[in-house]
């Protein structure tokens, strides 16, 4: 059936389901397509052009829009009585036979509060913590650093306050391009007042161009290039003293590690002229304010949790923490992936933070879910892609809700093999992607259109959703199914009886600390941030005024040594680096259903340094091929010096295959987030014809 027939469309205030922006938008009528309205974040109501495009998914004629079950090798048609009946059949089990702890549920930033919060409630009820959401391929890492260190991995600093900032440190992220909404609005109002740019990345980009300083660093050598800054701030007598004998613990161990480290070698270890970044160093040291806005071109390598440890030594140093304009703001990929980690989407950490392993806090959420402390799973849970490396081992049964993890986890290649491992594969997403593929049950799922709900943006914003159209055909709101399966396989039906998100929200206020006493009428159409106080109407801005999260007073200092990529590079290979674009997001399974979209991106291309392309005979235009022993893909060459030498930069949205038939499998080893930003592989022009009209 054709999606847009039989369904209801009338605008209400939503947010955008892209970028954790948390942009309002909502459906025009006038024109059939999403527009933006004045919303907390973008108060002039401007969206970006995924926000623009946002409504083509919505009715778009491949949306799914019945259950689908396999049989006999294909994906077919059936109830919903008859699907869910075959997950609850099947998982229980597997249950049985295996235990709780062979079923891995999947979680989405893609999705609400709501949704995230029962689904990790019917995880944990079910009899296991394996439960966790892709925030873990993303932003694992710093979160994990911050909370170390700082006592919660979240931004220190609201976006209104970035007006104020002096100087901006902007470490592997590009949001000009990415984030154009947070730039436009609050980052350029500071540049044109004066304010510096420091831009930490191996190519020059939008955000690079309008930086005082661009520091192209090489690919897996950010520790090295951290410590450099670090050591000419102490070099240069620019620690502030009184901060540090206040707020900081480990000074002197630090200094002394810093007049060993030699900057001038460190720089040029870490690709960059050493006078540009003492530059950058004297420029964020002597600031009155400045911020750090990160990226995941940081967090994403297998020693991604050290690397952030070496840059939170920055603000420490200067005391650029706990005051409006400062702080360290990571900026997130998704619309919710700082709820779903709040609401306990993670197999470590309950509803606010807390640890699974902590029986005050397992006795608190089970005082709230009416259950006795027991019955909560006490161990962590594996993480998502610990998950997928188990399937068809430790791991018999998964349920994935909104992801697609056949092509957003890295060396895709096996985890297609990992997914046909499974005993059951569960899926509920709006289209057939590449992961419900191998799914033995799909289940449709709702577009941000159709969902009420909160999600939780990348300043902490708590913002609501409000559906601007009925679910097409048979589908439902992910709301009702969870809720519906969340009692079949937990036999508790009353622990999953809600009116609707707003009575699942209060339950969330309930087991989540942070959130407690917020309200949908409290929210309306502005927003609540976390930690929230009745004190103070909209919540707390500015995090670690006095104490830090953790209520500590100081926060230590870090000695952090350069770790080696995973990947050694051979004297014929390049690095191949991933990322974003403007148009795109995350494995293209909603943006590349956009003509709009597609349109105004064209071909995919992969950046190639003129003096590599030379050295490879491949000139711009040519089809070429990246390939490595996880796999090959093929794009066409962008020669440009926008890249850095020795490296190649694509987007991981577009390719075919998808980057990630390249990238590796090894993970942090403290926050398990997979190393996606230094592969090594082989360039050399395709000797077939892919362009249209060749052979």
């Amino acid at each position: 059936m054709n999606p847009a027939e039989d369904r209801s469309f009338e605008p209400a205030e939503s947010v955008c389901p892209f970028c954790g922006v948390g942009c309002g938008i909502r459906y025009d009528p006038a024109t059939g397509a999403a527009r933006g309205w004045a919303g907390p974040v973008n108060t002039k109501g401007e969206v970006c052009p995924k926000g623009v495009a946002a409504w083509d998914a919505v009715d778009h004629p491949d949306r799914l829009t019945a259950p689908l079950v396999r049989e006999d090798g294909a994906l077919v048609e059936a109830t919903w009585d008859e699907a869910l009946a075959r997950v609850s059949d099947a998982f229980a089990r597997v249950r049985r036979d295996h235990g709780p702890d062979a079923v891995s549920f999947f979680a989405s930033s893609n999705c609400t509060n709501e949704e995230n919060y029962v689904l990790q409630k019917a995880a944990r009820l079910f009899g296991t913590n394996n439960v966790d959401n892709c925030a873990r391929l993303c932003h694992a890492s710093t979160v994990a650093a911050m909370a170390d260190r700082f006592g919660v991995g979240a931004t220190t600093n609201s976006f209104d306050d970035l007006t104020e900032t002096d100087v901006f440190l902007v470490v592997g992220a590009n949001p000009a391009e990415n984030h154009p909404v947070i730039f436009r609005s609050y980052v350029l109002p500071a540049l044109r007042r004066g304010a510096e740019l420091i831009h930490v990345d191996p190519r020059e980009t939008p955000t690079s161009a309008a930086a005082t300083h661009h520091l192209p660093v090489r690919p897996g050598y950010d520790i090295t290039l951290l410590n450099a800054l670090a050591a000419t701030i102490v070099d240069e007598g620019l620690v502030d003293e009184a901060f540090c004998a206040e707020r900081v613990e480990g000074l002197t161990a630090f200094e002394a590690f810093a007049a060993d480290v030699d900057v001038d070698a460190a720089a040029d270890r870490a690709g960059v002229d050493p006078a540009a970044l003492r530059a950058a160093a004297r420029a964020y040291a002597v600031a009155d304010r400045a911020t750090i806005l990160t990226g995941m071109g940081l967090s994403q390598h297998a020693c991604g949790t050290e690397t952030v440890h070496a840059l939170l030594n920055l603000p420490l140093l200067t005391g650029n923490v706990g005051r409006r304009g400062t702080g360290v703001n990571p900026l997130r990929g998704q619309n919710n992936v700082q709820g779903a980690g709040d609401v306990g989407a993670l197999p470590d950490r309950l509803p606010g933070g807390r640890p699974v392993t902590d029986p005050e806090a397992r006795a608190a959420v089970a005082d709230v879910w009416g259950v006795p402390a027991a019955e909560l799973p006490a161990e962590p849970g594996l993480t998502e892609v610990e998950a997928t490396h188990a399937f068809g081992g430790e791991v018999r049964a998964a349920f994935v809700l909104g992801e697609n993890p056949a092509v957003t986890e890295p060396n895709a290649g096996r985890v297609a093999d990992a997914l046909d491992a499974l005993e059951c594969l569960v899926v509920q997403d709006l289209f057939r992607t590449e992961t419900a593929e191998h799914a033995d049950v799909v289940l449709p799922g709702s577009a941000w259109a159709e969902r009420g709900g909160t999600v939780t943006n990348t300043d902490r914003q708590v913002l609501r959703m409000r559906p601007n159209a009925t679910p097409p055909g048979d589908a439902r709101r992910d709301l009702d199914v969870l809720c519906a399966l969340g009692a079949r396989l937990t036999g508790r039906p009353d622990a999953f009886d809600y009116d609707g998100p707003e009575s699942v929200f209060a339950e969330v206020t309930a087991a989540t600390p942070p959130y407690g006493g917020m309200s949908y009428e409290g929210i309306g159409t502005g927003s609540q941030r976390w930690p929230f106080s009745e004190d103070a109407a909209e919540g707390t801005a500015v995090l670690h005024r006095d104490r830090f999260a953790n209520g500590r007073r100081r926060a230590p200092l870090r000695v952090v040594e350069h770790v080696a990529p995973v990947d050694a590079v051979a004297d014929d290979e390049l690095v191949l680096t991933t990322g974003r674009v403007i148009e795109q997001f995350n494995s293209g399974a909603l943006t590349r259903r956009s003509d709009r979209l597609v349109r105004m991106r064209g071909t995919e291309t992969v950046q190639i340094h003129p003096d590599d392309a030379a050295a490879r005979g491949v000139a711009d235009g040519d089809r070429v091929r990246l390939a490595n022993a996880r796999g090959v893909t093929t794009a066409v060459a962008a020669v440009t010096p926008a890249i850095r030498p020795g490296t190649v930069f694509a987007t991981f949205h577009t390719l075919e295959p998808l980057a990630n038939a390249l990238t590796g499998d090894a993970l942090d080893p403290v926050a398990k987030i997979p190393e996606y930003k230094h592969s090594a592989v082989r360039v050399s022009v395709d000797p077939v014809d892919r362009t249209p009209g060749g052979p």
